[in-house]
């Protein structure tokens, strides 16, 4: 007996539920030097979700970081992908450091600028 391929419904609820997993995971990464996670900063630009092996999904992130000058820019895309990789249905991880366009406070959610008084 053979498995049928999924359809593009469940495929789709499938990237969806993991994307919440993705999500959940990104904003247990904290840069150091601040309080809030790096999702609600906004420091991710982008994230691909694509099938992988088996069940498993690939994900690819850009990120960027407040500044060039951030003293954790060499060890934040292994901690992003750390992260993201104990999600649930998470094959490989690719975090890719993007600088273009460059990070501005306007992409903080509410919650981050509250916590840091940048109103």
């Amino acid at each position: 007996m053979t498995a049928e391929p999924p359809t593009a419904d469940k495929m789709a609820a499938a990237i969806s539920d993991l994307g919440e997993r993705i999500i959940a995971q990104l904003k247990t990464v904290h840069d150091p030097e601040i309080p809030v996670n790096i999702y609600d900063l906004g420091l991710i630009y982008k994230v691909d979700v694509n099938p992988g092996e088996g069940d498993a999904f690939n994900v690819a992130i850009d990120m960027t970081l407040t500044t060039p000058n951030c003293p954790v820019a060499g060890q934040m895309p292994a901690m992003v992908q750390q992260a993201v990789a104990r999600a649930e249905g998470v094959g490989d991880v690719d975090v890719n450091l993007v600088w273009d366009p460059p990070w501005e406070k306007s992409r903080m959610t509410d919650e981050a600028r509250m916590m840091l008084n940048m109103f």
